[in-house]
């Protein structure tokens, strides 16, 4: 007898309706799954027939055949198990089919409890998009599925559970849809607070104008200034995720596996700081299963590269395209995949091997050579994509020992958030729905955005043609101009504007 289960596979962040085909036939007893199925699909056969013995079903001793269609696309991971499972009942009587489409979704294990399955969100978001309403996943994940609403989702513990319920014996209650509420902690885990951080004055205000405008930011300075404890401090200033931006990160992290087992949504924006010993599948985005990377993970966040120049050259040049173009293609293989990338580079670096070029005090012990070579670690390309460099000094012992507590990040945040709310009007009144600040500005609409007065449009002029500006470095000044007459409350970019975001440019550096 024949029968279909209706399941669903991830590819890259989409999710794909996918036919689960059983086939019992008279013969000698054997079990084949086909339609390209890795090995993790295939050791499901152990796991179904130990699943369904274990939970008191019969196990067909004949000829089964597991076809899960379309047959030319790749099908990996253990979210198969529940739905070849529920096709072997079918097929051989012991349960009804449901009598509206559904999709299953679930990993088995041998004592027919149900385990937790990556990849949910992605996974029954397209089953609303296909007009299925009922889903069954594994109780454990239930809640991520009901961030989707317009679907009924049925909590399943265990295989038996699951059966008695199409046998309309023991009914399975929905669990309840609760939508996307992004009231609960919304704050970073990190207890970094600017007003905890000394000194540094010129340093936290380019954190702000950085934060206002999501714009890549680079620090320079001695060991032990600072630069790393002013990354941290970053997601304390940060405008709070909004629901899509929180739906987005959670897809992502469902996908790889990384959402936190205690919260089926992401409320926090992701700050990321990967080691440089890292690998370029690790960064980007790969491996053999095509995982998101560091990169994508960041989306919507920030992106830590803590001792910049020590990361391999080939992993700072792989990030120049997902700086421009805001997304990651990976292409192996066994497919192409495009991950989104709209992250915040935060980096941190010495101005040279020994870190004591530019302090007051101690002596540098780099010959010019060697302080040329380091800081040419870091490639021109990769320096235009920057919007904001900071010289951070060396704290002096006065501000260490000082009693008065600096400004709050509480406070700095109630800003950036005026001046993202600017820049959301802004944006939604020239129905630019991608646009989410002034750093994802195309370089086609700034001038349409951004109006400068007649004195500041001679500032950049002159500005332009002295400190040589290409067209990607000047795009980026006036952008981050934007950002600063913003957080001013200024319907127009004027001269002082302009002039602080000229002094964030690069000096020195490439």
């Amino acid at each position: 007898m024949l029968a279909t289960a209706q399941t669903c596979a991830v590819i890259g962040l989409d999710g794909q309706i996918i036919q689960a085909e059983t086939d019992i036939s008279p013969g000698l007893p054997a079990f084949h799954i086909v339609g390209l199925p890795d090995t993790a699909v295939q050791e499901a056969k152990e796991r179904v027939r130990a699943a369904l013995r274990n939970s008191g079903c019969e196990f067909p001793m004949r000829r089964i055949t597991v076809n899960l269609a379309p047959a030319d696309l790749k099908k990996a991971g253990p979210a198969y198990d529940l739905p070849i499972a529920a096709g072997i009942l079918f097929s051989t009587g012991q349960a009804p089919p449901p009598t509206e489409p559904a999709i299953f979704l679930g990993e088995l294990s041998l004592d027919g409890g149900l385990r937790h399955t990556a990849g949910i969100l992605p996974m029954v978001w397209v089953a609303r998009e296909q007009g299925i309403c009922t889903v069954y996943v594994p109780s454990v994940d239930a809640a991520e599925a009901a961030l989707v609403d317009g679907l009924q989702v049925f909590p399943v513990a265990t295989l038996a559970q699951l059966l008695s319920h199409l046998q309309g014996e023991t009914a399975i209650e929905p669990y309840p849809h609760h939508g996307v509420h992004l009231n609960g902690n919304r704050e970073p885990s990190d207890d970094t607070d600017l007003c905890h951080i000394r000194g540094q004055e010129h340093a936290k205000r380019a954190l702000e104008v950085a934060a206002a405008g999501f714009h890549n930011i680079l620090f320079s300075g001695p060991p032990g200034s600072g630069k790393t404890l002013l990354a941290r401090a970053l997601p304390g200033i940060l405008p709070y995720l909004t629901p899509i931006e929180a739906l987005e990160a959670t897809k992502i992290y469902s996908v790889s596996g990384n959402l936190p087992p205690d919260s089926p949504l992401i409320a926090q924006r992701p700050f990321r700081a990967p080691h440089y010993t890292i690998s370029n599948a690790g960064l980007v985005g790969g491996g053999r299963m095509l995982r998101p990377g560091e990169i994508t993970l960041s989306h919507r966040g920030v992106l830590f590269l803590d001792e910049l120049p020590e990361f391999g050259h080939a992993l700072l040049e792989s990030l120049r395209q997902p700086l421009e173009d805001k997304t990651v293609t990976i292409t192996r293989v066994s497919g192409t995949v495009t991950y989104p990338a709209s992250f915040m580079l935060v980096a941190a670096m010495n101005p040279c091997p020994c870190g004591y070029a530019t302090h007051p005090r101690k002596q540098c012990v780099c010959s010019p050579s060697a302080v040329s070579r380091y800081q040419r670690r870091i490639s021109g390309p990769l320096l235009e994509r920057i919007d904001i460099f900071v010289e951070v000094p060396p704290v002096e012992y006065d501000n260490l020992l000082a009693q008065s507590e600096a400004e709050s990040s509480t406070a700095v945040r109630e800003r950036v958030a005026a001046a993202r709310a600017i820049q959301d009007r802004r944006f939604a009144s020239a129905d630019v729905p991608t646009t989410l600040s002034n750093a994802e500005m195309a370089g086609s609409k700034i001038w349409q955005y951004c109006q400068l007065q007649d004195d500041a449009e001679a500032l950049l002029q002159r500005a332009a043609q002295k400190l040589d500006l290409s067209a990607r470095a000047l795009h980026r000044v006036v952008k981050v101009a934007q950002t600063i007459a913003d957080l001013a409350g200024a319907d127009q970019i004027g001269p002082p504007h302009l002039a602080e975001a000229l002094q964030y440019r690069a000096r020195g550096l490439g």
